[in-house]
């Protein structure tokens, strides 16, 4: 399970999802501007007020973090 929090705005945001969607990885976009629950959601995930936080099967990454993304995804794929 992938999720991302997003903002509509936010250029790391983008980023992320333009990795994953070129590594044909299938996530939810979780836009946190717009829901007050996920948005609370992923400040007690992450500890974080910031966007984007990754949530890769429990593995919580903050920002933009190619090697992290790259490494939890290996984890849940084994």
């Amino acid at each position: 399970m992938v999720k991302i929090y997003t903002a509509p705005n936010c250029p790391y945001c983008r980023k992320v999802k333009t990795y994953l969607d070129m590594n044909n990885i299938i996530y939810d976009d979780i836009n946190v501007v717009q829901n007050k629950e996920e948005r609370e959601e992923m400040i007690k995930l992450s500890g974080q007020q910031s966007v984007p936080v990754v949530n890769i099967d429990g593995k919580i990454i903050l920002g933009f973090n190619k090697f992290a993304i790259d490494s939890a995804l290996a984890e849940i794929n084994k």
